[in-house]
């Protein structure tokens, strides 16, 4: 039986699978959210436009909407994944507190134009390296833990694929040098170094009141490409990182998930 892989998390686990063919047609994949934002009430006043708002993908706004609508914890747990993975790159992103509600303020959501829809419009931002943004996380997190453990997901396998941004970028020839000019999205700048400091308190945290489960660790090619056909970001990784972590999903009986030739590029825009 073909395995029903969930993945919470971002572009760097996605990206292992092709858009079309080859596996990922049994593949569950929530973006663009956060732990604070999974359990929020939806944002009632929010109307999402019919068509695809500003530049974004029909992927792009589907994760977009189910945020602001809090459809996508629903949708997970009635999938009943065989294998659910999760990384923590996506939470990154400062946090909307509007109308009772938390959203993320993510890429989508700025290209989107709907923050200038009245009940986001007069919404607070929260800054994601705040405490406060963090104590909202652990509660987050507490509360997922529980919904595991009383829903079908807790039969999963679940898998957590340790996140770092990578700190250096690889030349064509070979070269390494520090990333510069980092942003959270487009004129927000942001240092790397807290963020991976951030990265390692949640994730520790969530291992702490989750089920066992298993630990993919690519950091040994934690590199950024600047010629990743998304662009150069500290995680938009050289093509031998996405080969490690698709090794070692392979070491855990996920062979059959993976399209039999080696992928060339990434799939799917997300970070």
């Amino acid at each position: 039986m073909k395995p029903r892989i969930a993945i919470l998390g971002s572009c760097i686990t996605r990206d292992l699978w092709p858009i079309r063919g080859g596996g990922a047609e049994l593949l569950l994949y929530v973006s663009r959210t956060s732990f604070p934002s999974l359990f929020s009430p939806a944002l009632a006043a929010f109307t999402p436009d019919e068509g695809l708002p500003g530049d974004l993908h029909q992927h792009e706004h589907a994760a977009l909407v189910a945020d602001l609508r809090k459809t996508a914890l629903a949708k997970l747990v009635a999938y009943r994944p065989t294998h659910l993975i999760f990384d923590f790159i996506d939470e990154r992103f400062d946090l909307l507190a509007a109308d009772g509600a938390l959203a993320n303020i993510s890429g989508e959501l700025v290209r989107s134009g709907y923050m200038a829809q009245p009940a986001l419009a007069a919404g607070r931002r929260m800054s994601r390296l705040s405490a406060a943004c963090e104590r909202l996380w652990m509660d987050g997190v507490a509360e997922f833990a529980a919904v595991v453990r009383a829903t079908p997901l807790r039969d999963a396998m679940f898998i957590h694929h340790e996140a770092r941004w990578a700190t250096h970028q690889r030349a064509p020839d070979g070269r390494l040098s520090p990333i510069t000019g980092v942003e959270i999205v487009g004129g927000q700048p942001a240092e790397i170094g807290p963020y991976n400091a951030l990265l390692e308190r949640q994730e520790s945290a969530f291992r702490a009141v989750m089920p066992p489960m298993a630990r993919i660790d690519a950091s040994g090619q934690r590199v950024a490409d600047p010629a990743h056909r998304w662009g150069l970001s500290p995680f938009h990784y050289v093509p031998e990182y996405y080969d490690e972590v698709r090794r070692q999903l392979c070491e855990l009986g996920l062979a059959t998930a993976f399209p039999m030739e080696r992928l060339d590029a990434p799939s799917a825009p997300a970070a």
